[in-house]
């Protein structure tokens, strides 16, 4: 039975079916809420004037939603940067409309400016939450001759699917069903040397790393792969630690920003 126009486009607005953008709104919800366990409390206090009393969790999925608005289609591009392979972060066409990369970073410029309107504040720090999420999201460093994975079938325990949908919720509800609480009580436990450690560099840096770790999803799964128990438990591991990793580095800048 085909789709209805009508119920077709709800489900593009209520985020059930996200066609460029990742993670899906749990990853997001556990960036943001381990960014907020680590605010500084200027920072917390800052934060919370700046949303209008909201936490960053209710605000961190806006984006993937704002972006199919006609007020914010021009973030459309924001939330990846392409590499396609063979190239490198220097030697790729830059996407003309902008990128994540770009956008973090002019974002983060306008923030500690503190020179923006109460409006404009707030959309901002709407948006840098968000993409720093989607930042250290493998498939929004994928390629752009497969729109980052989503042009690369695969099976998902045997149903059909993408790289790019595998690596927005599925995977990550796979690896453990817990609530974007019980993720942060998990794997926020590292120490305070090691947070140093994550939270170093730049978001080029970070993004590279990210790019990294989507070249090893490129290689270690082919077109046409069935993936199931052992792919999840595979890459289990490497879901927490950018998870973890964007939310303690969104912190970090938010600390930065609002010191």
């Amino acid at each position: 039975m085909k789709m209805k126009p009508i119920i077709l486009a709800l489900l593009l607005l209520l985020g059930g079916v996200t066609p460029l953008y990742a993670w899906g709104p749990k990853g997001h919800d556990v960036v943001a809420y381990i960014a907020e366990c680590h605010l500084s409390p200027k920072a917390a206090r800052a934060v919370d004037r700046a949303l209008e009393g909201h936490s960053p969790v209710y605000v961190a999925n806006w984006m993937d939603n704002a972006s199919h608005t006609p007020a914010y289609a021009y973030t459309k591009t924001w939330h990846y940067k392409n590499i396609d392979q063979g190239h490198t972060l220097e030697t790729m066409p830059q996407e003309p409309k902008g990128d994540i990369l770009t956008a973090i970073n002019d974002l983060i410029e306008k923030l500690k400016s503190h020179e923006l309107s109460p409006e404009e504040e707030n959309v901002s720090l709407r948006m840098l939450i968000h993409l720093m999420g989607d930042l250290h999201c493998p498939m929004h460093a994928g390629r752009l001759s497969d729109l980052g994975g989503n042009r690369h079938e695969v099976k998902y325990f045997g149903k059909q699917s993408n790289l790019h949908s595998v690596w927005d919720s599925s995977i990550v509800e796979s690896a453990h069903r817990w609530s974007y609480t019980e993720w942060q009580r998990e794997v926020d436990r590292v120490s305070k040397k090691e947070e140093h450690m994550f939270t170093a560099g730049s978001p080029e840096e970070w993004f590279l790393e990210t790019h990294a770790l989507c070249c090893e999803i490129y290689d270690s799964t082919p077109k046409g792969a069935n993936l199931s128990y052992d792919y999840v438990a595979k890459y289990s591991p490497m879901i927490e630690a950018q998870l973890l990793r964007g939310g303690l580095r969104l912190a970090r800048l938010l600390n930065e920003i609002y010191r």
